[in-house]
């Protein structure tokens, strides 16, 4: 019997990357053969996002073109907007299957169940009852460099512009020794590199009853791991504390690298989009981090053009940002998301500001990056090594402990290896190192 092609196709965060990986995982495990997405294939699963109107529109439009591309094929679709969108998602094709993050752990058994072709089916229900984790092992993940480790999922913020809540469910973490476990799958596969991740990190642990929060977590992993390099995805500034900052000094495996959400530097938006601190907060925390890790790369994410922002606000976001020792910035125009709160607001920003908001935001970005490449030229670093560039034989490229992207030759053979590279200088196309000890 011919064993069914599984094709996998990923919209959206790390966490629904994580999640697909242990998908293809069960699927492997099944008898399937995994196909590259987009592939032809015999099922064919899209792993969806809701985050904002446009990627549930992407995430239509990816639905729509494999059922098209496939005309035979059977067609599940998960993730965020299979969440929130069932109903929509049902009435695209009757060969769809729609399973919400509800029922996530069922989908590669009922994927796998021969049905007569008839009615849409549904595995779907809220996920305000979901009180366990989705948890299928995941054995590699193809092409990467660097796995993703996920630890926690769902959120309890509610957020005002933020409709994870309702897709994600309530803040729910991965018990110890289940997050030890992948772990050591990871470092068995001979990954090098972890992306500690979820949907709020750093509430990792306070619905167990294990006595553990991320800060052990951590420290855990750092002190069970030493030949593993461990990277936080992103951690709230109300999470970082004097523990944290004495858990990042004392672990060298535990990268200098810092991904904090700002969203608004004005305390007006901060209120409205229900952030819990101000931009007061947010610029001590990161002061405090830069004082006890000087190298550290912090960045932060920037949500501008939200509903009733001015153009005083806005800028006085960017003053604020520019002042601090910020890295890098990850920018995202306010998009509305019907079913949260902000979509109802009152004095929506014109998209033309919208644009020129960002268009600012993405210069102060490449300012920022710039100054602080410029800051360690000269300096030796331990580079992983992700890629060869198919357009500069003999050049690789990979990442630095403090998250500097740095090209430089070098033989194939050190792909997935940690080289010694010094960070030389900076050109049009970005940092460019010299390799050590060759």
């Amino acid at each position: 019997m011919t064993l069914p092609k599984v094709a996998i196709s990923t919209l959206g965060c790390k966490v629904n990357q994580f999640e697909s990986a242990a998908l293809e995982s069960a699927f492997t495990a099944s008898g399937c053969e995994p196909a590259p997405s987009g592939a032809q294939a015999d099922i064919h699963v899209i792993n969806t996002c809701a985050v904002t109107a446009r990627a549930g529109q992407q995430s239509r439009q990816l639905i729509r073109r494999i059922l098209q591309e496939n005309p035979t094929a059977k067609v599940v679709v998960t993730g965020c907007y299979a969440q929130v969108e069932a109903e929509t998602v049902r009435t695209l094709d009757t060969r769809i299957l729609v399973v919400g993050n509800s029922h996530k752990e069922g989908l590669v058994r009922a994927a796998l169940v021969e049905k007569e072709p008839g009615h849409a089916q549904a595995l779907h229900g809220p996920m305000e009852e979901k009180r366990d984790i989705f948890n299928l092992q995941v054995r590699a993940f193809s092409g990467r460099t660097r796995a993703f480790l996920r630890i926690q999922d769902g959120c309890n913020n509610f957020c005002s512009y933020c409709i994870v809540p309702h897709t994600r469910g309530r803040s729910r973490s991965l018990p110890k020794a289940q997050v030890l476990c992948q772990a050591a799958i990871f470092a068995e596969a001979g990954y090098r590199e972890l992306v500690i991740t979820g949907i709020n990190t750093g509430k990792y642990g306070l619905d167990l009853a294990e006595g553990m929060d991320i800060n052990r977590l951590l420290a855990e992993l750092c002190t069970q791991f030493p030949q593993m390099r461990f990277r936080l995805s992103s951690i709230e500034p109300t999470e970082i504390d004097e523990a944290f900052l004495a858990l990042a000094a004392q672990h060298s495996n535990l990268m200098p690298h810092f991904h904090i959400p700002l969203q608004s530097g004005h305390n007006r938006i901060l209120a409205a989009m229900r952030r819990r601190y101000t931009a007061e907060d947010f610029a001590a925390v990161v002061e405090r981090l830069h004082a006890a890790l000087p190298q550290a790369a912090i960045g932060c994410d920037v949500l501008t053009a939200f509903p009733g922002e001015t153009d005083q606000e806005a800028a006085h976001t960017r003053t604020l940002l520019a002042d601090l020792p910020i890295s890098y910035l990850h920018v995202f125009p306010y998009s509305k998301r019907p079913g949260t709160p902000a979509a109802a607001m009152p004095n929506q920003v014109a998209a033309a500001d919208k644009k020129e908001r960002v268009g600012r935001l993405h210069e102060l970005d490449h300012k920022l990056r710039r100054q602080f490449y410029q800051a360690h030229l000269g300096r030796g670093f331990q580079v992983l090594v992700e890629r060869r560039l198919r357009k500069q034989p003999g050049m690789l490229q990979g990442f630095s402990e403090n998250y500097i992207p740095i090209t430089f030759a070098g033989p194939g053979s050190l792909v997935r290896n940690l080289a010694t590279v010094r960070l030389d200088r900076l050109t049009a196309e970005g940092p460019l190192g010299v390799r050590l000890n060759t």
